[in-house]
């Protein structure tokens, strides 16, 4: 765990979900390798070509913008397929119940975390996705309140890196971005942003730091 910034004043905590709010490394890889086989299939490509021709586009791409990384909805983009269309892709692709399942120390951390903040997921998976994916690991009701607290590639049209889904979270709870932090496993895409918006950051390997989170916010 690395802590980039924390507020002062904390109302709200924003999670990613997948491989933050769980480890699972076999279904982090079906997330990456599922809509590169469909793409592959449309283009009349082996899924080693489209793998070997998304790598490349990742490379320049990183070359091209000082190393950061680049989400799958935004390379899916560059190959013609919009973000609607990628996550109506990982709802017909992904099945988090057949790989996840309840995680009594996540719930007992969220817990005491939702206690003292609003809890948000922002995800550059689809919001049925994320919300089936809490279900599976018994947790979802957390991320309910007076509005949904989920939002996803469908909530406004565009992927993280992006603004509009961190602003979007810091509404739903009537929170200043100062007062939110950022919780997620890449930097690229779950720090960098909240930080220039003036929100905390704290980048996790995987759910076994979310399990220490309580500790850290009340030290």
């Amino acid at each position: 765990m690395k802590v980039f910034h924390l507020p002062l004043q904390c109302a709200a905590i924003i999670f990613d979900l997948d491989s933050t709010l769980y480890t699972h490394e076999e279904y982090a890889r079906s997330q990456i390798d599922l809509p590169v086989e469909k793409l592959a299939g449309l283009r009349g490509k082996t899924f080693e070509e489209m793998s070997e021709e998304i790598t490349q586009y990742r490379n320049n791409w990183a070359a091209e913008h000082g190393g950061q990384s680049i989400s799958l909805a935004n390379v899916l983009a560059s190959f013609g397929i919009s973000i609607n269309e990628s996550a109506r892709w990982r709802e017909e692709l992904y099945h988090p119940e057949q790989y996840l399942s309840e995680d009594r120390r996540l719930r007992s951390a969220l817990e005491q975390l939702a206690s003292r903040f609003a809890l948000l997921v922002v995800t550059n998976n689809s919001v049925s996705i994320a919300a089936r994916t809490l279900y599976a690991l018994g947790v979802e009701d957390l991320f309910r309140g007076k509005n949904v607290r989920i939002i996803g590639l469908d909530t406004c049209g565009v992927s993280k890196p992006h603004r509009e889904p961190f602003l979007r979270a810091a509404n739903i709870c009537k929170a200043a971005p100062e007062s939110c932090v950022s919780v997620g496993d890449r930097y690229d895409i779950d720090i960098a942003l909240p930080l220039e918006l003036g929100m905390g950051g704290i980048l996790v390997d995987g759910v076994a730091d979310v399990y220490n989170l309580p500790t850290l916010f009340s030290a």
